[in-house]
């Protein structure tokens, strides 16, 4: 049965090579989902995509021997609708070359 509380799924599109303070950028985020206490984080890597500027990136054997492949990764984030309001809110600052979702999602 679905449940009764508004759950949202804040979605970040990033790649490798973001950072923020020496740190990549995917680090940093889940540190400060951590530390607010949210419900959960995933963050995955592509095989392969493109971004605004229409540069492709995909995986191959030689890409992954010298980790220049610089690949899109995607940062799922899911709590209550407050929490998530108020999470994306002290992510500003961070969210300076990604593309950010948000939805509504049921969680059973």
């Amino acid at each position: 049965m679905p449940s009764t509380t508004t759950w949202k799924q804040l979605t970040i599109h990033t790649s490798e090579s973001s950072h923020w303070k020496h740190q990549p950028l995917y680090q940093e985020i889940l540190g400060m989902a951590r530390q607010q206490e949210l419900m959960g984080v995933t963050v995955m890597q592509a095989i392969a995509g493109y971004g605004k500027h229409g540069v492709f990136r995909t995986l191959n054997v030689l890409d992954a021997a010298s980790e220049s492949s610089d690949l899109p990764l995607v940062i799922t984030v899911i709590d209550r609708e407050d929490i998530i309001s108020h999470f994306y809110t002290s992510l500003q600052p961070l969210l300076k070359n990604t593309f950010v979702t948000c939805q509504t999602i049921e969680v059973w």
